[in-house]
């Protein structure tokens, strides 16, 4: 059954939400014949091949730079030139990234003040550095709170700080989220400055050796068992000359347990302390204690590829809207004799199959959108954004060409629902245009129930934003559209909680597969409407991605 008629058979109570600012509907054109016959055309059983066959062990997990991974992009290469799309990286459909593959293994673990540190679990560590060995020796820990060094918010943690050779011992989250005060940062809305990978980024900034981030689940909003697989193996790194900025000589993440033992040993109250650093007139604390650790790299210089194809637009060839999903996963991992293939069903064989099922929805257009369709799968997001940075850095298409990205990190298969959940809520225009296509399903806009993660800045389209380039990245919805899609909710809600990032990450046929095809036809519109019209939206005023945009659209207006 269609999501259409499922729509008219259900009696559905309007969701109302907060409108943000006062932005005109979208000027386009009214879908016509030609555009519901595309519209109508996605195969669910194609679909389901598709996503079944790139989340196989034949695969062994899509990781960049293997058999699997290469597998996975002559796939896409395949399914474009079917589609009759035409390369998007001059007369290639790839564009190669060099990669740093990093094989972290402590040679002799964590020492601190004689504590019992056990790798995996109760800590890692890895290294981004090109050395074959990294170490600390006995590097003094400072508690520097957050570790947030925020102009905009006249908050620095490291203030009056010296911390050059020294092991930061930091939070995770930010201090909005800490004390749900919404003056404060963003309150329960993850900043990037929540992030883990800022945490290090700055520690590097301010010339630490090392750093470590004491993890908890509800602020991180994830259970240790995903630090334990994602941080476990090889992990990618972009080549230095591409990131140009210090890296810490060690990287580290230990448990919550771990941390109050730690503060104990430093005489000192770890909730206390907490509790301390959300406040602004938090100053950092020595905690009179040393940690040493050595760690051997094993070094590979390799390379992935970004897939890269275009549908050109018949009037306006050289104005791009952009699809994209990032096609790896954490591939295969042996630890302690045990194998594990961590398949990535969900995450994110799903974006990978869709961004081919949107093509052939446009394919079969008869009349082609004005402007150009094109669809980036990219590689390495799950080490850090790397296939979308390296794009970012250096894009095929001018930044100021593209009009916007739909991003589809791990589909929605938890059923049908009566609204549509927008991660990152409030940020961009582009939502102007979701609303109108979510008229179509009789669905309405909906806030991510759990800003404080953070979502918005942990996939790829936040590569491009941090450009200037608006993103959107929505799915889903929190109201089930009925009785047994409640059920299928519950059910597959649970799964895809228990599995992120771990070898049960597998396809599934009682996925609410309905609620996928229903938010495919959904970016399909979105993409349809941005297509055909003249207008270029943009960030609402106050996001921190507007002034990169008007600098860069003003650009495009000089020429």
């Amino acid at each position: 059954m269609t999501f259409n008629l499922l729509i008219k058979s259900s009696l559905i109570s309007t969701l109302v939400i907060a409108s943000v600012g006062c932005v005109t509907a979208p000027d386009t054109p009214s879908p016509d014949k030609d555009f519901n016959i595309a519209y109508q055309s996605f195969d669910l059983k194609e679909l389901q091949s598709h996503i079944q066959t790139l989340s196989s062990d034949e695969y062994a997990g899509r990781a960049p730079a293997t058999k699997g991974g290469e597998m996975t992009t002559e796939f896409l290469v395949n399914q474009f030139k079917q589609v009759g799309l035409t390369p998007g990286n001059g007369k290639s459909y790839l564009q190669k990234i060099p990669l740093v593959s990093i094989e972290s293994e402590p040679e002799k673990g964590l020492q601190i003040n004689g504590m019992k540190f056990d790798y995996l679990k109760n800590y890692v560590a890895n290294s981004r550095k090109m050395v074959e060995q990294a170490q600390l020796n006995n590097s003094e820990l400072v508690f520097v709170g957050y570790g947030v060094n925020a102009p905009e918010y006249n908050w620095n943690d490291y203030e009056g700080l010296d911390v050059k050779g020294k092991t930061v011992v930091v939070l995770v989250n930010d201090p909005g989220y800490a004390t749900q005060d919404p003056e404060l940062f963003n309150g329960n809305t993850m900043t990037y400055y929540g992030r883990w990978i800022y945490k290090y980024e700055e520690a590097a900034r301010q010339g630490a050796a090392g750093a470590i981030i004491v993890h908890e689940t509800k602020p991180a909003s994830y259970g240790w068992n995903v630090i334990e697989s994602s941080w476990s193996g090889a992990q990618y790194h972009l080549p230095a000359k591409e990131v140009n900025e210090p890296a810490l000589d060690v990287e580290m993440w230990v448990t919550k347990e771990k941390a109050v033992e730690l503060f104990k040993q430093a005489n000192l109250d770890f909730e206390a302390l907490k509790k301390q650093a959300a406040s602004k007139s938090f100053k950092a604390k020595p905690l009179k204690l040393q940690a040493s650790i050595t760690i051997n790299n094993k070094i590979e210089e390799s390379y992935s590829n970004n897939v890269i194809a275009t549908m050109k637009g018949s009037k306006n060839p050289d104005e791009h809207i952009i699809y994209m999903a990032h096609w790896d996963h954490l591939g295969t991992t042996t630890v302690n004799g045990k194998t594990r293939i961590f398949n990535g069903a969900h995450d994110n064989a799903t974006g990978t199959a869709g961004i081919v099922a949107i093509a052939k929805a446009f394919k079969n257009l008869k009349t082609k959108p004005e402007r150009s369709i094109t669809f980036i799968a990219v590689t390495a997001e799950e080490q850090g954004r790397l296939g979308s940075r390296y794009f970012a850095n250096h894009p095929t298409i001018p930044l100021n060409k593209i009009v916007g990205l739909i991003n589809m990190d791990s589909l929605n298969i938890t059923g049908l629902k009566k609204d549509v959940r927008v991660v990152g809520f409030g940020k961009s225009e582009l939502e102007t245009y979701l609303e109108k296509a979510a008229q179509r399903q009789s669905r309405t806009l909906t806030p991510e129930p759990t800003p404080e993660r953070g979502y918005y800045y942990r996939s790829d389209h936040f590569s491009l934003a941090k450009k200037g380039v608006p993103g959107l990245s929505s799915g889903g919805g929190t109201v089930p559209l009925n009785d047994e899609q409640s059920e299928i909710n519950d059910k597959v809600s649970k799964m895809v909680a228990n599995c992120y990032h771990q070898d049960c990450d597998e396809y599934n046929e009682n996925w609410g597969w309905d609620g996928m095809v229903a938010d495919l036809q959904l970016y399909f519109e979105v993409g349809y409407l941005l297509g055909n019209t003249n207008q270029w939206p943009n960030w609402y005023q106050g996001t921190e991605f507007k002034a990169a945009r008007d600098k860069m659209m003003s650009q495009q207006s000089a020429h």
